[in-house]
């Protein structure tokens, strides 16, 4: 096993001497829980300065400037570049960054820089008058490029800028020839762990590691999509003191366990509550499970076969849940990190970091009243010491830039004062400082059933997560062939067309439910809301997506056919909306992984099918001479509608 390792043996490639890399330009209002997420507009060539523990190195990554090349990015990051070398031309003594945002009412974007501009150098012997003056100039200095068709100065200086038709027009068609892929954000990262789902070995995944498990894949695969490269860390706990508890109770009642197997142990969740009633009941039990936790760790091979057989059983009950989510993940739990605690103690204890309090080992955390205790008092180790082995380990071995934690909102106290020790020992820069490696925290609220309480059965035993899976889906398959006897054409579809477009809708349900909100909140499970084809939900988003690939095939034309012969033109009010939402759509997924907040792309979602609703309903598509245009208008739609809901760990759906 993979977690009995005593040292590194596979160390990841290194961090590259020379990254390409851009910080989110001029970003949006916060919204609520954002990370603390660098900004900068410019790619950055980065140098390396290093803490060293033994053979490993921990890099801290300055920004400097380096400009991407021409036509790189998203839309917003393209018209960044271009009012950059506006400002330079503009106002070359002041350092300033483009501040670029979709305009809401006077234009497609908007250039912002002048009032702040204004302030800075009013009294100072410019020759600019007002805001507005240098609105003008910000306007006559852009490069020409043919992606502007027009620009206007309004107000105290707000450039409005309006995109040319025919350049939104290429860009859609050129993506439809080459890839949703071109239409990828550039973030400033190569290398990122995302640490998510880890759930407790011999216990029952509960509707929290839910919701850790579908916003860490979805952050997993918005960072993917962006050329990130992502270590899907499952953190499982795996190495504690119920082990010694559990192990006993398996020799006390099984003395022969080796030659039964599993069947030993049955349901885990029964024999973990037995073993569990002995522990605290027992006195003489309770002994035995504590030294058994000490054999274990002391490495006695009796124990270590059943802990690895412990393991592996609850191993597959997750896996049943990863099977239905569709979610890939590399186990690295407690156990794994064990062997790398007492060295990186040693290097926080030869900092000065740690002391003694009340018999434990603490570090004192500057605004915090409780230190953090890395070793207790009987000598043992929690979940602080291991945490801090595994962020070393992911920064030293495994040179990652940006370390992604996704827990609930109750674990936000623990991860500030972590974090803060490792910026105390070195490890991480300050993040006012704008470098790399940085940590961040993805926390989410919790799930509440229709009593407004935390969602449980009506036993009070919390819901275990293939059952609920299973009944999405089983709730879906219903809903449809119900529908589908009424319209008469159940007999256009097979057994295993019902199959997968049920597992399809009903998981796709669960996990928009969860993503459409902000993960910060609290959200009410209800399989009658999640499940409606009303509204924001998955379902009705899959009716949305089936409806566009219905009147792609009603047209009898080859769409890979119509990409290489014909053209897009956005003449009416409605295509041109449509074109123009088409091509935010980079700037969505790179404002979505620098806030950690997979809901932005869900808005973006429900956003593009109520516009492609408005432009089918005003824009007769077959039959119409403009047939060709519109229909790969259609596909493109289609295109990034899949996009966003491979995102999102959905399956799509082609017809309901």
């Amino acid at each position: 096993m993979r977690a009995l390792a005593a040292a590194a043996t596979a160390v990841a490639a290194p961090t590259p001497a020379r990254l390409r890399l851009r910080l989110p330009l001029a970003p949006r209002a916060p919204r609520s829980g954002h990370c603390r997420a660098a900004s900068s507009s410019r790619l950055l060539r980065i140098s390396c300065g290093a803490t060293t523990m033994g053979d490993e190195t921990s890099t801290s990554v300055p920004a400097q400037e380096q400009e991407p090349a021409v036509g790189a990015g998203s839309v917003k990051q393209q018209l960044s570049m271009l009012v950059l070398s506006s400002l330079r031309a503009t106002v070359p003594e002041v350092e300033v960054e483009p501040m670029v945002e979709v305009s809401a009412k006077f234009a497609d974007y908007q250039c912002n820089n002048a009032m702040g501009l204004w302030s800075k150098i009013k009294g100072s012997g410019t020759s600019f008058k007002n805001p507005n003056a240098i609105g003008q100039a910000i306007t006559k200095n852009l490069p020409s490029s043919d992606i502007i068709e027009s620009t206007s100065v309004a107000g105290p200086g707000f450039v409005n800028i309006t995109l040319s038709n025919r350049w939104v027009a290429k860009r859609i068609q050129d993506m439809l020839l080459n890839g949703i892929n071109t239409w990828a954000p550039i973030l400033p990262v190569k290398r990122a762990v995302i640490d998510f789902s880890s759930p407790n070995i011999a216990k029952e995944m509960h509707v929290g590691h839910l919701r850790s498990t579908i916003i860490g894949d979805t952050l997993a695969r918005m960072f993917e999509f962006s050329n990130v490269g992502v270590l899907r860390r499952n953190h499982v706990g795996d190495w504690g003191t119920q082990f010694g508890m559990l192990i006993e109770y398996l020799f006390e009642k099984f003395p022969n366990w080796q030659e039964i197997g599993s069947q030993a142990i049955g349901d885990l969740q029964i024999f973990y509550k037995a073993s569990k009633h002995r522990f605290d009941n027992d006195p003489e039990f309770k002994e035995r499970a504590q030294q058994g936790v000490v054999r274990l760790q002391g490495g006695e091979e009796k124990y270590r076969e059943a802990w690895k057989k412990i393991c592996d059983i609850s191993r597959s009950e997750f896996d049943l849940v990863y099977k239905r989510l569709n979610v890939e993940l590399e186990e690295k739990g407690e156990s794994f990190y064990n062997p790398y605690i007492p060295q990186v103690l040693a290097e926080l204890s030869s900092k000065g970091l740690i002391q003694e309090s009340e018999g434990a080992q603490v570090i004192f955390i500057e605004g915090y009243q409780i230190p953090l205790i890395v070793v207790k008092r009987d000598g043992g180790f929690n979940y602080a010491s291991t945490d801090l082995a595994a962020l070393w380990y992911r920064l030293n071995v495994e040179k990652a830039e940006w370390i992604i934690y996704v827990t609930d909102v109750g674990q936000q106290q623990h991860f500030e004062m972590f974090f803060n020790a490792a910026k105390m020992a070195g490890w991480l820069p300050d993040p006012k400082e704008k470098k790399y490696p940085k940590t961040s925290h993805v926390g989410f609220g919790l799930v509440l059933g229709s009593d407004g309480k935390r969602f449980r059965t009506r036993s009070t035993e919390v819901v275990r997560l293939v059952e609920l899976l299973d009944e999405a889906k089983s709730r879906s398959k219903s809903e449809l062939l119900q529908r589908l006897t009424e319209n008469g054409k159940i007999v256009d579809w097979t057994d295993e067309e019902l199959e997968q477009t049920s597992e399809a809708v009903g998981y796709g349900a669960v996990k928009y439910a969860d993503l459409k909100n902000n993960r910060l909140t609290n959200y009410t499970f209800s399989f009658e809301q999640m499940l409606s084809d009303k509204g924001n939900t998955a379902v009705y988003l899959q009716y949305a997506h089936a409806r566009i690939c219905s009147i792609i095939r009603k047209s009898n034309k080859d769409v890979e056919e119509l990409k290489m012969s014909g053209a897009i033109s956005l003449d009416h009010p409605d295509e041109r909306v449509l074109g123009l939402y088409l091509i935010r759509f980079a700037e969505v997924v790179e404002e979505a992984c620098t806030n950690l907040l997979p809901n932005v792309v869900c808005e973006y979602l429900y956003n593009l099918s109520e516009m492609f609703t408005k432009f089918y309903t005003n824009c007769q598509v077959v039959g119409s001479p403009e047939e060709t245009s519109r229909l790969l208008l259609c596909q493109a739609t289609a295109v990034v509608m899949r996009q966003c809901f491979q995102l999102l760990g959905i399956t799509p759906v082609y017809k309901l």
